[in-house]
């Protein structure tokens, strides 16, 4: 009987063959405007003159030998999932797993020939992080997918596309225990959001707290995101770096000059500190906006200072413009 697993950590999966394939998708859906619905579709196809450039296919981070005995590195996912008698999407806690999770399922909603073969598997953390030997004697759980976790998934996935967070924070008055981390990632999105006080995200506020508690290294400040888990390594860093570098009075100083080959590899002995700004922000006596402009996506609704929705951290509620 041959299985297929669907999950980020596809290496980790792949070495104790738990399954004959595992594979990852790499998307980020986190930060940063999101891919119109033909475009993700796009990159989910057997691979063709469109997918042109690193990163379009679906499979192009895939190792050699993914997928040995059902195909190569070209195969689309329809096409692969076709191959197999059963399929499990292991799922991750974090916000940006729970988020690809629905978007897989709104997608694969109409195959019946997939869908009557998907199962759900959650793990506790992330997979990632463990040993492959590790995963191997683990004894989690299987979930047949059934119509009310493809309603729901098309549900969330609509909402988060949404112009507005409105949808996002009404799914919060629902029962959505049929997904169990998928309430927990969506607070932890929400709060995201420009605060209604500093204009800052949650994540964003954590690291100009490490700041402020004597931290100068950027590498160390940009892992305040383990905190929360929204914000992945390049999410991060390219927080730090607006924060310093495109912010009109700035939030931080430090010498941003160095190029980012030297920001890579840790060359750059940029140090980084609190501007008058950002200690007023720290204390949550000033508001960003007020002194900046903005213009950033958040799932589908784009934020500007005329448009600029924000989460009240007191009321966890949202605030509308």
């Amino acid at each position: 009987m041959s299985h297929l697993i669907l999950d980020r950590a596809a290496d980790t999966l792949r070495q104790p063959r738990v399954a004959n394939v595992a594979i990852g998708f790499g998307l980020r859906f986190v930060r940063g405007k999101l891919a119109s619905g033909e475009q993700l579709l796009m990159g989910l196809e057997r691979r063709s003159a469109k997918h042109c450039n690193p990163g379009d296919h679906w499979l192009d981070d895939a190792g050699c030998g993914a997928l040995d005995g059902f195909g190569t590195r070209d195969v689309g996912l329809f096409e692969l999932c076709a191959k197999f008698d059963s399929i499990e999407i292991w799922v991750d806690p974090l916000p940006n797993d729970q988020l690809v999770l629905v978007w897989l399922l709104d997608l694969l909603r109409p195959y019946k020939e997939i869908t009557t073969k998907l199962n759900l598997v959650y793990a506790d953390d992330s997979v990632a992080d463990y040993a492959a030997e590790a995963v191997a004697k683990w004894k989690l759980p299987t979930f047949k997918v059934a119509d009310n976790h493809f309603v729901m998934a098309s549900r969330a996935w609509r909402a988060y596309r949404a112009e507005t967070p409105e949808s996002c924070f009404d799914l919060l008055m629902t029962d959505l225990m049929i997904f169990p981390r998928l309430r927990s990632a969506l607070i932890a999105l929400l709060e995201e959001l420009p605060d209604k006080v500093t204009g800052l995200g949650a994540s964003e506020m954590d690291m100009l707290g490490c700041v402020n508690e004597g931290h100068t290294d950027p590498k160390y400040i940009s892992e305040a995101r383990w905190y929360r888990d929204v914000f992945d390594g390049r999410d991060a860093q390219d927080a730090l770096i607006e924060l310093a570098e495109y912010s009109g009075p700035p939030v931080l100083l430090g010498d941003p000059s160095f190029n980012n080959d030297d920001r890579y590899f840790g060359r750059s002995e940029w140090k980084v500190t609190l501007t008058e700004l950002g200690r007023s922000l720290v204390a949550r006596e000033d508001d960003m906006w007020r002194h900046n402009p903005i213009k950033r996506w958040w799932g589908g609704t784009e934020l500007t200072n005329e448009r600029l929705w924000r989460w009240d951290r007191e009321s966890r509620s949202l605030v509308a413009p």
